[in-house]
């Protein structure tokens, strides 16, 4: 679902993942909604945002982490 809505490009935002035909990146949405900003808030503030491409964000962050692993978290003396 909206794979054709994120695009990587190294010339638009220095190749970070950002919403097509914006500069709108998908970290940026990352921040907003975990800031607390609704679905519904978002695209007041950025109209070029839709559901559609919010939920595309969301998918294209889940498969990067997926793909990631998971990492050793050290704590403290370690």
């Amino acid at each position: 679902m909206g794979q054709n809505l994120i695009v990587v490009d190294p010339k638009i935002m220095m190749g970070k993942p950002v919403i097509a035909g914006t500069r709108l990146t998908v970290e940026l949405i990352l921040e907003e909604l975990g800031a607390g900003r609704s679905f519904e808030d978002l695209p007041t503030s950025s109209p070029h945002l839709t559901r559609q491409s919010i939920l595309a964000a969301l998918a294209y962050a889940a498969r990067i982490l997926r793909n990631e692993g998971t990492r050793p978290q050290h704590g403290a003396g370690t």
